[in-house]
């Protein structure tokens, strides 16, 4: 199994617990942590915004990647929402254990 760390972001902390919530209990996510009172700075539609946002730290698999992304897509309110996956290369083996096991 090859572990991942996937990125989102939310407007909402509402949005972002419905989310988390939601990767958790289907097993396509081991864990997400939130993280509030982030700014990102982006071009959307020719302007440049500045934006309060909440990241989200999801820790799941290349073989979770696509119901995950499927998820946060179904859920999110941005037309285009934030999905980013890096692998893990490294980690506590305890850990990467409970993380694979935490998987449905």
């Amino acid at each position: 199994m090859s572990e991942l760390l996937i990125l989102s972001t939310t407007d909402t902390l509402e949005s972002a617990q419905k989310i988390s919530y939601a990767l958790v209990e289907s097993g396509e996510a081991a864990c997400v942590n939130i993280v509030p009172g982030i700014h990102s700075v982006y071009r959307w539609e020719g302007k440049i915004c500045n934006e309060g946002e909440f990241l989200l730290l999801i820790k799941s698999s290349a073989e979770k990647f696509n119901a995950v992304r499927n998820c946060i897509r179904q859920l999110h309110s941005y037309q285009v929402p934030e999905i980013i996956a890096l692998p893990i290369t490294a980690g506590d083996p305890d850990f990467l254990s409970w993380l694979r096991s935490s998987l449905i």
